[in-house]
C-alpha cells in the first residue's frame, strides 16, 4: 500500500502547532508497519539551512493555476526514515510566515494542485493521498473534476482530515475561475452559505473523512461545534470517522530528552523533583518541594478556557499554597491578566508571553498538574505530552481530551475531568487535584498511571491503516 501525505507544515521542516507535530510523526508510525508512506509539504523560507542542505532537487515542473503557468521546483529529503518531498515557489512561499496572506487561496490552490502534478515526476503514483485541512482541500477536488480522468490517476483514492474545523478556507465566488481554474459546474462542490469554502469541497470529494478524535467526530456535527458545517457533515456521516493522534514518543521521552534539567522514567521518577526545582528557579518561584506546581503550556485564547481560568484564579491563589507556571501567547486580555497576577502574586505566579519549545518541555517536566480547561479541543496533544512526562492533567471532557485523560474519582483514572463549561466546575476540580496532592502515596499512584498510559502513535497508526483499506476498496 502506498500512501502520500499531503500536509502545509510538517516537523522538523515547517511547523506552527499541533499539525505539524502529527505530519512530523505519523508517517514514520506507518512505514513502521510496512505502509508506503511519504508526505509533500511546501518549501518555505523558515526551512532551516542544516535541512535545506541535505535536499536533493530532482527536477521543476510548471503548474497550471487556473490562467497562470507557475515555477515548482521539487526538492526531496529524508528524515526518521520516510521521503518527504518539498515544493518551491518563492513567490508563493518566500514569507516570513506560513499563513494569513490575501492570497492564500491561490498559493495551496497551487500547492493542492502541485500534489498531483509531481507525480509522474517522483514516480510515485500513491493508492491513497492523504489530506489535512483546508490548505489541501483542493487536492480531492481536482482529483475528482480533473485528474481522474486520466488513466494513471483512476485509481487514486483521497482521505481528508479536519484537524480544525474552525479554519475552514471561506473566500468569495470570484475565486472559482480565476484562482481554483474551476468551471461554473463545479461550484456545488465548493459552495456554501453563498462562498466558496475549500473544506466543504474536500469534505464533498474526499472518499473518506477523518477528524483527530473519536468525541470531535460526533461534536462536529452540532452547530455549537462545527462553525457552520454541521449540515454537510450530517448528510456525510457514513464517511466520517475518529483517530485519536498520538505523539511521538521518542522526541517527548523524560529517559532521553537534553533539554530538561534531569532524566527520569516512570520506574526511576525520582529526578521528576529536579526539573521541578529548575523550573521553579526558572520561573522566578521559591524551591520549594511541597509545594503543588500546575503548568500551563496553550495558546492564550478564548477557546482554551482562560475566561474559566480568569474566573477562578485570583480566588485560587489567594487562598491555596499553589504556584503556577505559564507559557504562552495570544489575546491581550490573557496576557494582561496573566502578568497582573504575577506582579500581585510574584511567589506563587511565573509567566513567559511567548513561544519557546524548550521552556515547554520544562514546564511539562517539571509541574506536577497541567491545566487544560478548553471549550473546544479538536485532539490536543499537550495533555499526552504532560502524560509522557509522568504530570497530571486537569481537563474538561470535550474531544480528545475526553478520550485520552479519565478522571480520577474512582481511584484509577490518569488526570482530572469536568464536563461542563463552568467556572465554579472547574475549580472544584483543581481543588480536588489540590488536595489529593497532599496525599503523596495517592499522588504518586496517580502519577503512575499517567505514565503508563499510551500516547503512541501505534494503535492510531493501525486505525488508519484499516481507513486505508476501506478507502481503496471503494468503487
Amino acid at each position: 500500500m502506498k500512501v502520500l501525505y499531503a500536509v502545509s507544515e510538517a516537523r522538523p521542516f515547517a511547523a506552527s502547532g499541533g499539525l505539524a507535530d502529527v505530519a512530523g510523526s505519523l508517517p514514520q508510525a506507518l512505514r513502521k508497519r510496512l505502509i508506503g508512506c511519504r508526505v509533500v509539504m511546501p518549501l518555505y523560507e523558515s526551512v532551516p539551512k542544516e535541512l535545506r542542505d541535505k535536499m536533493k532537487f530532482i527536477t521543476h515542473i510548471i503548474v497550471p493555476v487556473a490562467w497562470r503557468s507557475q515555477y515548482c521546483g521539487i526538492y526531496e529529503a529524508k528524515h526518521g526514515g520516510v521521503i518527504y518531498y518539498l515544493l518551491d515557489n518563492q513567490y508563493y512561499f518566500k514569507r516570513d510566515n506560513y499563513y494569513a496572506y490575501y492570497d492564500d487561496a491561490e498559493r495551496f490552490a497551487f500547492f493542492s494542485r502541485a500534489v498531483l502534478e509531481i507525480l509522474p515526476h517522483i514516480g510515485f503514483f500513491p493508492d491513497v493521498i492523504h489530506c489535512n485541512d483546508w490548505q489541501t482541500a483542493l487536492t480531492p477536488v481536482y482529483q475528482t473534476c480533473i485528474y481522474s480522468q486520466r488513466e494513471e490517476y483512476q485509481h487514486i483514492k483521497t482521505l481528508f482530515t479536519i484537524h480544525n474545523i474552525q479554519y475552514q478556507g471561506v473566500y468569495g465566488r470570484e475565486i472559482l475561475h480565476d484562482v481554483l481554474g474551476l468551471s461554473d459546474e463545479h461550484y456545488s462542490l465548493l459552495e456554501y452559505d453563498g462562498a466558496i469554502n475549500l473544506m466543504k469541497g474536500g469534505i464533498e470529494c474526499a472518499n473518506m473523512v477523518t477528524t483527530v478524535s473519536p468525541t470531535y467526530a460526533k461534536e462536529i456535527l452540532d452547530p455549537w461545534y462545527s462553525h457552520g458545517l454541521d449540515s454537510i457533515l450530517v448528510q456525510r456521516e457514513w464517511k466520517l470517522k475518529g483517530i485519536l493522534n498520538g505523539i511521538d514518543t521518542e522526541y517527548y521521552n523524560p529517559e532521553t530528552d537534553t533539554e530538561i534539567a534531569a532524566n527520569y522514567s516512570a520506574l526511576s521518577p525520582e529526578n521528576k523533583k529536579l526539573c521541578k526545582a529548575a523550573l521553579q528557579k526558572e520561573m522566578g518561584l521559591p524551591e520549594t518541594e511541597d509545594t503543588p506546581l500546575i503548568g500551563i503550556v496553550s495558546r492564550l485564547v478564548g477557546h482554551k478556557g482562560f475566561d474559566l481560568v480568569k474566573a477562578v484564579l485570583e480566588e485560587i491563589l489567594e487562598k491555596e499554597n499553589v504556584q503556577l507556571a505559564v507559557l504562552g501567547s495570544g489575546e491581550g486580555q490573557y496576557e494582561g491578566f496573566f502578568k497582573e497576577m504575577h506582579e500581585k502574586y510574584p511567589e506563587k505566579l511565573g509567566v513567559y508571553i511567548g513561544f519557546n519549545p524548550a521552556l515547554a518541555k520544562r514546564i511539562y517536566a517539571g509541574a506536577d498538574i497541567f491545566l487544560m480547561p478548553s471549550k473546544s479541543e479538536p485532539c490536543g496533544l499537550a495533555q499526552m505530552v504532560a502524560l509522557r512526562y509522568g504530570t497530571v492533567p486537569i481537563v474538561r471532557a470535550t474531544g480528545g481530551l475526553k478520550d485520552s485523560i479519565f478522571d480520577n474519582k474512582g481511584g484509577d483514572g490518569n488526570g482530572f475531568v469536568f464536563e461542563n463549561y463552568n467556572a465554579e466546575e472547574l475549580k472544584e476540580t483543581i481543588y480536588r487535584a489540590l488536595q489529593l496532592y497532599k496525599d503523596q502515596k495517592e499522588w504518586r499512584a496517580l502519577r503512575t498511571r499517567a505514565f503508563e498510559s499510551d500516547c503512541s502513535w501505534g494503535k492510531s497508526a493501525n486505525e488508519y491503516i484499516k481507513v486505508y483499506k476501506q478507502v481503496i476498496k471503494q468503487v
